[in-house]
């Protein structure tokens, strides 16, 4: 007994100061196990090695944080010949594990000569706790080979969780056969392992016959099948599940109500949220750090933030979860500026945002445009090592694409090593975003020569670049890849293909699109809509709005846009009523938009007095919405009112832009208000800032025409400092129609038709001159001219609505179902009023007019 003193005053000294200091106590381990080593390897009695036995086992069980202190003890056992002993190595591996010492674990492991189930069970355990699932699946493979034991539910319930993080399903349905035939079925160890495992693997409803066989059911168990139904899209499932629970016996834990308040969080279920808030309240788990949380990501993802917030500062033990989520909720609410204030904060408290932080607080500084704050998490992330972190550099790409630096974007993304799908859409949608087009297109090649497969939002990227090129060719060739890659008929590539189709002007096209669509959301409704709009075809877009309506999905402000601007171009005054009036019921007048809209709406139906009241009532007026007002008065001839707007409008704060001036320059012209016409045009450059565009030349020298100053037009177009547009000689042209000048007209038209042979404007107006000159011989030489060019003109349209449908005329046209009367009609109409004496004025007719 002479060496039993050293190993009892090592473990009393161990258990008084708790482990907690041997390091500052003694210098080396080994001075200290040196005074154990016996004189001679052998034990003088059996009740020797079983205190020894048992005292080794006591200083296994001791929590340490020294990885030294574990291979001391393991060397004294060594050193007395218990390497051998079953019971001392079990004990070794659990403590190597806790340690994170897995190779040493590993060592251990091999030099055992009979392992039992303990073994086994816990060198599999403790591969799948350290992420070394493989390893674990091995060890298995050679438990059931070299043992002739039957595995025990923890090896099981182990091995299970192994597959389940291998994403093994056909390893895990064969131990899932093992199980039933080994009569394990209702163990609720390893039946909450295949509930996890099939979850996890999106069979929710085989983890769910697994939950129902089941007998007993832990916390554990309930969590597991909760959690299940919320990741698989079916949190209402989750909360019926929980209501369940509480008739059973088994208490809800803090990860059974993180579990039902996030299902709450997907559903957006406010009210179930708060139930749940006072029953953590009233059991006393509002002090786990976890619950208080998912609480505040409740009240985030319900558009409570400012509650959410309540309860982050009532927090007295935060940790970095705490202020991720705040942070985030900040960030999906549009309270960007408040996310990067608590960063801030954050950071000054001395606490180290991790990867999601970072990723949270850097959508912010994109959304509002933050460079500065967005270069200085940039430089964190770098100090961090967080940099190679995939979502954060992602991140980053998007944050300085959206404030507009390219450049540092694309430096971003040039230096990753490791790109995936979602940085080439980050880099993409920012040159997208920033109209740089064929940059795009070249990366997206790029992409593809990489072998990296496009996802949704890459077609969707893709698409908006062919529709603002508006080139059909690569239209259809991207509308072939995504049929190719199976998701053509997704509702974001669909609304995305029912965009650029209309965008493109084949409007057939789009609608064929829409119509193959199985599944619609409001935004597909809204493209097709807008695309018939967009493509003059106002009747169909009315059409669809009725079917939108059969179809009980209620219609937003984007939806009553499109109908209204469709009633607008069909001047159907009673169809914009009835969609003023639906706005008003469901609230959405006040929307800037839907303002404008409605303003354009009365304009264009000629009701002035009601277009100034929807203005005026207008609380949010931005630049559209005094533009849309300032055009309505000159479409009118209401120079003067538009003037007085636009004076209003500069003492109200609003800066004027392009559109403004091409409304106050043809208000001028449409009122004759020459000197004042030109005194804005000057200002445009001197005052304002805004360069002139060819709308604007286009409406001065209408405005010199007008006036009759045709020599003063022709100058001044000729000094224009950009390229006159056919648009600018066309004003000429009209100009000279209403004064007569034939000369000046034929001069003008020549140059309209040089620069845009194929539009028919030019030639009719020149047409109408020599017609008004009785110059038939001209005007015949004018028809041929647009023969031999091909220039055809586009026949007038007329529409009337009785009874609630809209009847369309054309000129010389006879699809309608009644033209037999309708011909009728007006060929005694024409006998009629010729026999009062009316002759009929051909001074704008072309020839084949008479």
């Amino acid at each position: 007994m002479r060496n039993q003193y050293p190993l009892k005053f090592f473990l009393r000294f161990c258990g008084r100061h708790h482990c907690q200091t041997i390091g500052r106590k003694i210098s080396n381990f080994s001075t200290l196990i040196s005074a154990l080593l016996p004189s001679e390897n052998q034990f003088s009695s059996i009740n020797e090695f079983r205190f020894r036995r048992r005292e080794f086992a006591q200083l296994l069980q001791v929590p340490h944080k020294r990885k030294l202190y574990y291979k001391s003890v393991h060397g004294q056992m060594v050193v007395l010949g218990f390497q051998s002993d079953v019971f001392l190595a079990n004990i070794l591996l659990h403590s190597y594990s806790k340690s994170n010492c897995i190779l040493d674990a590993r060592l251990v492991f091999d030099k055992i000569p009979l392992r039992n189930l303990i073994t086994w069970s816990s060198m599999i355990s403790m591969s799948t706790q350290h992420g070394q699932n493989e390893e674990a699946l091995m060890i298995f493979c050679e438990f059931r080979r070299s043992s002739s034991e039957n595995p025990n539910e923890f090896i099981l319930a182990s091995v299970l969780r192994a597959c389940t993080q291998l994403g093994s399903v056909d390893q895990a349905i064969q131990v899932h056969g093992f199980v039933v035939k080994a009569g394990f079925d209702q163990d609720v160890y390893v039946g909450t392992s295949l509930i996890d495992f099939y979850s996890k693997n999106g069979e929710i409803e085989k983890a769910r016959l697994v939950f129902d066989d089941l007998l007993m059911k832990t916390a554990v168990t309930w969590t597991t099948i909760i959690t299940g139904y919320s990741q698989s899209g079916r949190s209402e499932v989750s909360l019926r599940l929980f209501n369940q629970m509480l008739k059973t016996e088994v208490l809800p834990d803090r990860y059974v109500l993180s579990s039902v308040i996030s299902a709450c969080s997907m559903l957006e279920f406010i009210e179930g949220g708060k139930q749940l808030h006072a029953y953590v309240l009233r059991n006393g788990t509002e002090t786990d750090v976890s619950v208080i949380n998912v609480l505040i990501d409740l009240y985030s993802k319900c558009h409570r933030v400012e509650i959410g917030r309540k309860i982050f500062d009532q927090m007295v033990l935060k940790n970095v979860v705490s202020w991720t989520t705040m942070i985030a909720g900040y960030m999906q609410n549009s309270c960007d500026w408040d996310a990067v204030k608590l960063f801030s904060e954050m950071t000054q408290l001395g606490w180290q945002p991790d990867g999601f932080t970072c990723t949270s607080i850097l959508t912010s500084c994109g959304s509002i445009e933050a460079l500065e704050q967005g270069r200085q998490v940039h430089s964190y992330t770098i100090k961090a090592n967080l940099e190679s972190d995939e979502f954060v550099r992602n991140s980053l790409i998007d944050m300085y694409a959206k404030c507009n630096s390219l450049d540092d974007a694309r430096r971003t993304f040039d230096a990753m090593t490791v790109r995936n799908v979602i940085s080439y859409n980050a880099m993409i949608e920012g040159y997208v975003r920033q109209d740089k087009v064929f940059e795009a297109l070249d990366l997206f090649h790029a992409m593809r020569l990489k072998s990296f497969p496009p996802s949704l939002l890459t077609f969707v990227s893709i698409l908006g670049v062919s529709a603002s090129l508006s080139i059909m060719d690569l239209s259809k060739q991207i509308h072939g890849l995504v049929i190719k890659s199976g998701i053509s008929l997704d509702i974001y590539a669909g609304s995305a293909l029912v965009d650029v189709y209309s965008k493109c002007l084949h409007v057939d096209d789009a609608r064929l699109v829409f119509e193959e669509m199985t599944e619609r959301d409001i935004v597909v409704w809204n493209a097709m809509i807008c695309g018939c709009t967009q493509n003059g075809q106002g009747e169909e877009a009315l059409k669809l709005f009725l079917e939108l309506q059969f179809s009980g999905m209620k219609p937003n402000e984007f939806t009553f846009v499109g109908v209204i601007t469709a009633a607008s171009n069909l001047a159907s005054l009673v169809h914009g009523q009835q969609f003023h009036s639906q706005l008003i019921k469901s609230g959405r007048y006040l929307d800037p938009y839907v303002s404008n809209a409605l303003v354009d709406m009365y304009a264009k139906c000629g009701s002035i007095e009601e277009a100034y009241q929807m203005f005026y009532m207008t609380c949010r007026r931005d630049v559209v919405c005094w533009n849309s007002m300032i055009s309505t008065y000159a479409q009118h001839g209401l120079a003067d009112e538009a003037l007085q707007l636009f004076q209003q409008m500069q003492d109200e704060g609003i800066e004027p832009n392009y559109v403004t001036f091409v409304g106050l320059l043809s208000a001028c012209s449409h009122g004759g208000l020459i000197e004042s016409g030109l005194c804005l045009f000057d200002s445009m450059a001197t005052k304002f800032g805004i360069k002139a565009g060819t709308e604007h030349y286009a409406c001065v020298v209408a405005l010199l025409g007008r006036a009759g100053r045709l020599h003063e037009a022709k100058g001044f177009i000729e000094h224009m400092p950009i390229e006159p547009a056919a648009i600018v000689w066309r004003s000429l042209l009209s100009a000279c129609r209403v004064v007569g000048n034939v000369e000046m007209g034929r001069y003008a038209a020549e140059m309209a038709i040089s620069i845009d042979p194929k539009d028919s404007g030019s030639y009719v107006l020149l047409s109408n001159i020599f017609a008004s000159r009785g110059m038939w011989a001209d005007v015949e030489k004018m028809r041929k001219g647009m023969d031999c060019n091909g220039v055809v003109k586009e026949p007038g349209h007329s529409w009337i609505e009785i009874d609630n449908n809209v009847h369309v005329f054309i000129a010389r046209g006879k699809t309608h179902s009644q033209t037999d009367l309708i011909y009728s009609a007006l060929d005694r109409l024409t006998l009629q009023i010729k026999g009062v004496g009316y002759v009929p004025d051909t001074a704008t007719c072309l020839l084949e007019d008479l």
